[in-house]
């Protein structure tokens, strides 16, 4: 395994879409996703897309309450009206942080890293890093998804914000 280089906010390969994977049980697909939850670990992520490690294929990794999983070929889609607004953060936007809103459960469908089918519900923050991720694979990042900008910054000048007496 090996930790790869993580694409940051402005290269190319973040906004673009990503390609369909065809086969997830090919060796350099399985090496590619032993490789990025390696690098989404080392990194102290907790999703991790393909796009973010310069490959424009649909697949991504994320920690959830089981371990390191990973999704190809993901199809995301809402479940009810409910919206959440959270802070989150980017590996390929380090040291910066934005409120975003997104639904709170959602239904996902794709393959896992054996090429079996793979569906289930997800909500709070398992959703949350779905989403995050699948945006990535569609060349949308988070930023472009907030709607309030005075709820983005970088993540020590929000720490010691949130830390300050009221004045």
């Amino acid at each position: 395994m090996a930790i790869l280089k993580i694409a940051r906010m402005g290269h190319p390969v973040l906004l673009r879409a990503a390609e369909p994977v065809d086969d997830p049980t090919h060796p350099e697909i399985r090496r590619l996703i032993a490789d990025m939850a390696e690098t989404m670990l080392d990194a102290s992520g907790i999703g991790l897309a393909a796009p973010q490690v310069h490959v424009p294929l649909r697949l991504f990794v994320w920690r959830g309450p089981t371990g390191v999983s990973a999704l190809v070929n993901p199809e995301l889609e809402p479940l009810g009206e409910e919206l959440e607004t959270a802070w989150e953060g980017c590996l390929s936007i380090p040291g910066l942080r934005g409120s975003v809103e997104r639904p709170r459960r959602i239904r996902y469908r794709g393959l896992d890293a054996e090429g079996n089918p793979v569906e289930g519900e997800a909500e709070a923050m398992t959703a949350r890093v779905m989403q995050h991720e699948t945006d990535h694979l569609d060349g949308v990042l988070y930023p472009m998804r907030m709607t309030d900008h005075s709820l983005f910054g970088f993540t020590e000048e929000l720490a010691r914000a949130a830390g300050s007496p009221a004045r």
